[in-house]
């Protein structure tokens, strides 16, 4: 295969050849990253010019957070399904290295393309780089500067090995100048997060129902996310923030759609009965609902990176319970407060503190454009 995708990869750049479709192979696996891709793959598809293999390596394996979003996003279903899911980091990654390293084998791509920085992201890219495949990674360069976080290794390790670094910020471009990569390498596309905002929001109704049954009025309650491990695997952090989100359901409703993994931590801790009982618990939901909660709310309450950036786009101020964030320009121009999960009634007060808040008028994420700007240089660099 190597020698195989070297003399395809050979023939695409070479200049005199004749021009022809080229195929990408994308590996998926976490929500975000089927977000982020309905609007690249639907700019290839409008091209003509680059054919799309998807390979769903099975990261989120629950319909709600999976099979939903490739409906609701217009986006074909995967040509693969690894099912790979659970277990820990090495294994998941692993397994799925194994798996599409085999794929890869057979479907001899001419390039191959990642998103974020999950353990789905890091197995694609490795696969990939070892048979000498080009990686195009998008979302390049972020950084949390915590080694602790998986999601730094994964993102770390695939910048590396990538050959096409699409970067959504400022910031990302700077952070691989400090660290030395080639300029060539950098391509300052903006965020595709961004795009699909933009475009699925417009086919969406202003008048689409919110959740039936919890009394919700628009700008009258607050939407909670938890999912990040450092945050449900951790007793105490846990407790502060399902107590800080009790508290503050005090004073306005919070909404808080459960994560599988954090259902299970919050029942192994035996404090799901009682939350149900004290907040609006709901089950995950897809990503036009999700849409429709986030535009609505008077506030945001998350540990995802994505849903910093949504909060942004929607205009709707967001506290953040982590230690630190990839996209410090929203904590910057006061769109998003850093609030550490530690103790509960500081949770609640910096969450309250928030509700009426705005920030700066920025625009750091680009113009909505970035998916068509991907495909364009991967058609131009492939020779396709």
């Amino acid at each position: 295969m190597t020698q195989v995708a070297r003399a395809s990869l050979d023939q695409a750049l070479s200049p005199g050849s004749i021009r022809k479709k080229r195929k990408v192979v994308t590996v998926l696996g976490a929500r975000p990253q089927f977000i982020k891709a309905s609007v690249v793959s639907r700019a290839m598809a409008r091209t003509g010019r680059l054919s799309e293999v998807v390979i769903h390596t099975g990261q989120h394996f629950d319909a709600n957070m999976s099979d939903v979003f490739f409906e609701e996003l217009g986006m074909a279903p995967p040509a693969h399904h690894l099912e790979i899911h659970g277990g820990t980091h090495g294994e998941m990654t692993g397994r799925m290295l194994v798996s599409t390293e085999r794929l890869l084998r057979s479907e001899c791509p001419d390039c191959l393309l990642v998103y974020g920085d999950t353990n789905s992201t890091l197995a694609g890219a490795l696969a990939a780089a070892k048979l000498q495949i080009p990686v195009a990674h998008v979302e390049a360069g972020l950084r949390s500067f915590n080694m602790a976080m998986p999601e730094e290794i994964n993102r770390i390790l695939t910048d590396r090995i990538s050959r096409w670094l699409f970067t959504p910020t400022e910031d990302a471009a700077c952070n691989l100048q400090r660290e030395g990569f080639a300029e060539a390498s950098i391509i300052s596309v903006g965020d595709v997060m961004y795009d699909a905002a933009m475009y699925h929001g417009a086919q969406m109704s202003a008048a689409q129902a919110l959740p039936a049954g919890l009394g919700l009025e628009p700008k009258g309650y607050v939407l909670a996310t938890i999912h990040r491990a450092e945050n449900t695997d951790h007793p105490r952090r846990l407790e502060a923030i399902s107590d800080a989100l009790v508290r503050t359901h005090g004073t306005i409703p919070v909404v808080w759609p459960l994560h599988p993994r954090t259902r299970s931590a919050l029942m192994r801790s035996g404090r799901l009965e009682a939350l149900g009982r004290q907040l609006h618990l709901i089950a995950p939901v897809g990503y036009l609902a999700m849409v429709q909660l986030e535009r609505n709310a008077a506030l945001i309450v998350t540990d995802s990176g994505g849903v910093q950036k949504e909060a942004f786009f929607h205009g709707v101020p967001c506290v953040t319970l982590r230690d630190e964030t990839e996209w410090i320009e929203l904590v910057n121009a006061g769109w998003n407060r850093l609030v550490p999960p530690l103790d509960s009634a500081h949770v609640a007060v910096e969450i309250l503190a928030a509700l009426g808040c705005s920030g700066q008028n920025v625009q750091p994420y680009g113009d909505g454009n970035a998916a068509s700007r991907i495909v364009e240089r991967l058609a131009r660099d492939l020779n396709a």
